[in-house]
């Protein structure tokens, strides 16, 4: 692969980061629509960009009413549509919830690309881009487009999945943005009639893969009913039940995020300021 370029900051954003996953089917955009409500109950200014071009779920997620169209700004920019607090955008706003995005790559990374730079954002600390599974055009597009600063990694513990999501990781090293973190999903099944818990799917997968790749285990989500109901019903854990459990977990997710990139920034070469005595 030849040497990465760092895209452009976009005009309104401060920070963003891309929430991604190697495979598909662990949970990425429910990751990603409870840590964005969890950044803005931390005091920022959220905004979340579907870029699952040919599955769109962030709609869905912040209950947003099928049909919705973002209004234009002088017939060139889209104006974000407002959700729970937040700024969202989406393929799945501009088209049919049954239409299937029938294309070949380069027409969704040329889709990503104008969701990307005409959508006016506007004054966000923290912009959170869902990604789709895998590392094809759409991630190398995000990664040339935009000056992403950081990506977080969603995975299950199973061996399976930790592959992929290592693949994953090789990507963002690859084209030169640091990896924040992974977030284990699905970590333990909690019986919602005993609350009894169970690692079904294996355990000390996201350990093992921070570890190989010198990154952090951001938290571990549960696989419980009750977070999947909320996501289905519009109204993720952390809006519907800010207080519980799971929502303290995604509270805790983000504000490592919010340090890491805090501290990111301040890793910057200082400016130095030569004075004759």
């Amino acid at each position: 692969m030849s040497e990465a370029v760092k895209g452009p900051a976009l005009q309104g954003v401060k920070k963003i980061v891309a929430v991604a996953s190697g495979k598909g089917g662990v949970g990425k955009s429910t990751v990603t629509a409870n840590l964005a409500l969890a950044l803005a109950a931390e005091g920022q200014r959220v905004g979340v960009l579907d870029a699952d071009i040919y599955g769109p779920s962030q709609g869905m997620m912040f209950g947003v009413a099928p049909g919705t169209r973002p209004k234009t700004a002088g017939d060139k920019y889209f104006i974000p549509v407002e959700a729970l607090g937040l700024q969202t955008m989406s393929m799945g706003y501009l088209v049919d919830e049954n239409t299937a995005m029938v294309w070949r790559g380069p027409m969704a990374g040329s889709a990503l690309q104008q969701l990307l730079t005409q959508t006016q954002w506007r004054e966000l600390d923290v912009l959170l881009i869902d990604m789709p599974p895998g590392t094809g055009d759409i991630q190398l597009t995000l990664s040339q487009r935009a000056a992403v600063d950081g990506a977080v990694i969603v995975t299950t513990p199973q061996d399976i999945a930790l592959l992929d999501a290592k693949k994953g990781i090789e990507m963002f090293n690859k084209v030169d943005i640091p990896v924040i973190g992974v977030v284990e999903n699905m970590s333990t099944h909690i019986c919602s009639q005993c609350g009894h818990e169970e690692a079904i799917f294996g355990a000390g997968g996201g350990d093992k893969i921070a570890a190989d790749y010198d990154t952090e285990l951001l938290g571990r989500i549960p696989l419980a009913l009750p977070i999947r109901v909320q996501g289905d019903a519009g109204e993720p854990m952390v809006h519907a039940e800010p207080d519980s459990e799971y929502s303290q977990r995604f509270r805790e997710i983000a504000r490592t995020v919010i340090e890491k990139l805090a501290a990111a920034k301040q890793t910057e070469a200082p400016f130095i300021n030569i004075m004759d005595d």
